[in-house]
């Protein structure tokens, strides 16, 4: 790999625009911008049919995005259609602008004017490319040249717009921003200013993309730092940044740029986008969630969200993509399990209302996800806590360390021998069959307790295939059970722990009990019963755990 033929293609800014660094976090949301239907779709393999679109556009809409870019109109029919089918069918709620994209070209913002004539509120984008690489590879212009094209552009674009009905607002890029010298990007942007004369009531939009990643997220936030202080009209400006993500640090650079002064974000859901794509809006609004802030977006629903994102993009979500992906709360670590399922019980009798679990940033609940399905997933490499807490969950028995850790040891064994995670059903079913209620070669048919000097109990076992009757006493109901049971098999064992709990609520609620016994060759089995009754629930788990031992 001849890593000789590439340098640093970015252009710092001079020292003394790195205030930024002092902040540690981000004290509000920005004001976002969502531009999967124009930047997300022409990245797409198969663009978005107009129907789609539609259905995209209000999905945006219901998650809270209050400025949406619906297209470059100019680009194709469909893109004209779709912009005009929002306008002319009054789709556009009163709080939503929609935004539309336009090179700085004579006919190509004439079309776009057309597209957006009556709307309600639209905010026109122009751009042109300033790059030093454009302007010497693919313009061939002078910066003044260039300069030319952006303040024409202006001028056009603000005499249309007293041409036109509607209610319009703009936004100007420096396309290849990263990959201009920053005094020269400053001196368009001011020159394109000047000309739109925007005022604190009318403000305009200064957008730095960051259309290639070309350096460090920190150069970038200096770039921004130092547009902030040096933008003409500051005060009726907003300056929108718009990071791609070609070096993976989209959210980096969204982040630290707010941190220097940015106070819009343009971006797409799950990172959609060209080339590497654009910064991922999902992962910068729970970013701040995650943090205590109001994102000004709902992401409560989550799973509807990534099935309608699917469906019409044809694009897959990650199952590691931050907070949306199948797998991003999934703790497969028997530590980690071990530790989530310590914390949730922590929190469930704490007074402390602050989310802090370890191992998960945000409570799965909040959007849309289930702690049964999404957290405690279950294959060779789990433990006895998240085993314990896939039981426990789902069908309420919360069962004895020791009686986890051995369910564990069986549980990762099945996995490991199929090559597969076992889902939350399959686990139970390794349970049951291990230790619930089994009835082989030992089953108690009858049983009748009378009290005659201690515990009397007249049994029916059936062993082996054979009934016998048994008379035994005991000084309480186990312990002449037990003891029926070693005079019919001729064994000798000691219960060595019992506990019980109640499974369900209400007055027809089973009782489930755990009992281990130890036999004289030093070995533990362990039985597990249920039953309405509390008394042969534990006889349940009493010969459960002696059909162990064969």
């Amino acid at each position: 790999m001849n890593y000789q033929k590439y340098a640093p293609g970015y252009y710092p800014v001079p020292q003394g625009y790195s205030s930024w660094a002092t902040k540690d976090h981000i004290e509000k949301a920005p004001q976002w911008c969502s531009v999967d239907l124009r930047d997300g779709n022409q990245a797409l393999v198969v663009p978005m049919s107009l129907d789609e679109k539609l259905e995209f556009f209000k999905l945006l809409v219901k998650i809270g995005f209050k400025q949406i870019e619906v297209g470059f109109p100019a680009a194709s029919d469909t893109e004209y259609e779709f912009v005009r089918t929002l306008i002319d069918n009054n789709m556009i709620p009163d709080d939503v602008t929609i935004q539309v994209l336009t090179q700085c070209r004579d006919h190509i913002i004439r079309k776009t004017f057309e597209a957006i004539e009556g709307a309600p509120s639209a905010v026109v984008h122009f751009y042109n490319s300033t790059s030093v690489a454009q302007r010497q590879q693919v313009f061939r212009k002078s910066p003044e040249e260039i300069c030319k094209i952006a303040t024409d552009g202006a001028e056009l674009v603000k005499k249309l717009s007293q041409e036109f009905d509607g209610n319009f607002r703009f936004e100007y890029s420096p396309e290849s921003f990263t990959g201009t010298e920053p005094e020269y990007a400053l001196h368009v942007c001011n020159a394109v200013i000047d000309i739109m004369e925007p005022t604190p009531e009318r403000p305009m939009i200064i957008n730095l993309p960051s259309t290639v990643q070309m350096s460090m997220p920190h150069v970038y936030a200096n770039q921004i730092e130092f547009f902030h202080n040096h933008l003409h009209k500051r005060d009726s400006v907003c300056i929108s940044v718009h990071p791609h993500n070609d070096r993976g640090t989209g959210v980096a650079d969204a982040e630290l740029a707010m941190l220097a002064g940015a106070q819009q974000v343009e971006c797409c859901l799950f990172g959609n986008g060209e080339r590497t794509g654009n910064v991922d809006s999902i992962t910068l609004a729970m970013n701040l969630y995650s943090h205590g802030v109001d994102p000004k977006l709902n992401f409560s629903n989550m799973p509807e969200i990534c099935e309608v994102y699917e469906r019409v993009t044809r694009m897959r979500v990650h199952e590691r993509s931050p907070y949306a992906g199948a797998l991003v709360f999934a703790a497969f670590s028997g530590s980690h399990q071990d530790a989530i399922a310590k914390g949730m019980d922590w929190h469930k009798h704490s007074d402390d209302s602050r989310w802090t679990c370890p191992y998960i940033p945000v409570d799965p609940v909040d959007i849309g996800r289930t702690y049964d399905a999404d957290v405690i997933r279950i294959n060779s490499q789990s433990g006895k806590g998240g085993i314990g807490f896939v039981l426990a969950q789902n069908y309420g028995f919360d069962l004895p360390a020791k009686m986890r850790e051995e369910l564990g040891y069986t549980v990762k064994s099945v996995s490991d021998r199929n090559h597969k995670e076992l889902s939350t059903p399959e686990v139970y079913e390794v349970f049951c069959n291990t230790y619930l209620n089994k009835q082989d070669p030992l089953h108690i048919t009858e049983i009748h307790f009378t009290r005659v000097d201690g515990l009397a109990a007249n049994v029916d076992i059936e062993y082996n295939g054979k009934i016998h009757g048994c008379n035994s006493v005991g000084n309480g109901r186990l312990d002449a059970v037990t003891n029926a049971i070693k005079s019919v098999t001729g064994t000798d064992f000691a219960l060595d722990y019992y506990s019980e709990h109640s499974l369900d609520s209400g007055s027809t609620s089973r009782a489930a009990s755990y009992i281990s016994i130890n036999w004289p060759d030093g070995t533990t089995t362990w039985g597990a019963g249920t039953d309405t009754d509390i008394i042969q629930s534990g006889i349940n788990a009493l010969v459960s755990a002696f059909n162990n031992k064969f």
